[in-house]
């Protein structure tokens, strides 16, 4: 995606339209939440592109078909804010008066999970990060 203030207006339209044509449209408010904070962040703390990346989950147990999305933000800028840097722990209270941190937190509540990692040099030359969260449909853990 561009660096572009329309970018997380497309990046929900096209994972609804996934969710949809793969049946996951339980998770299409959970997830368009979730996705349009990484690619809003993506765009407010980087001046390049980004890209948007939607994996299928399997369901539990061996149940056929996804059960569930992993969405990957990647942009250029190698900072790996909290909650991404650590494994997924309760997230503590906002400051008084803080200015940011808010959707950050929304993936703490809304995540099944969460992550991301740096990207080194490489011979594409992808630098950056990609940060990621899971949503999973009903009946799957938290």
């Amino acid at each position: 995606m561009p660096h572009d203030p329309r970018a997380p207006r497309i990046a929900r339209q096209t994972l609804r339209a996934v969710l949809s044509g793969y049946g996951l449209g339980e998770l299409t408010d959970t997830a368009e939440l979730l996705t349009s904070e990484l690619v809003t962040n993506a765009y407010r703390h980087t001046g390049g592109p980004a890209a948007l990346r939607l994996r299928g989950l399997p369901g539990r147990r061996g149940v056929r078909g996804a059960r569930g999305v992993r969405v990957g933000v990647w942009d250029t800028d190698p900072y790996i804010p909290p909650p991404f840097d650590s494994p997924p722990t309760p997230f503590p209270p906002l400051a008084q008066g803080a200015e940011g941190g808010r959707g950050l937190r929304l993936v703490a509540e809304w995540a099944t999970a969460w992550g991301g990692f740096p990207l080194g040099d490489d011979l594409f030359g992808q630098r950056g990060k990609v940060l990621w969260v899971e949503c999973r449909g009903p009946g799957e853990c938290r």
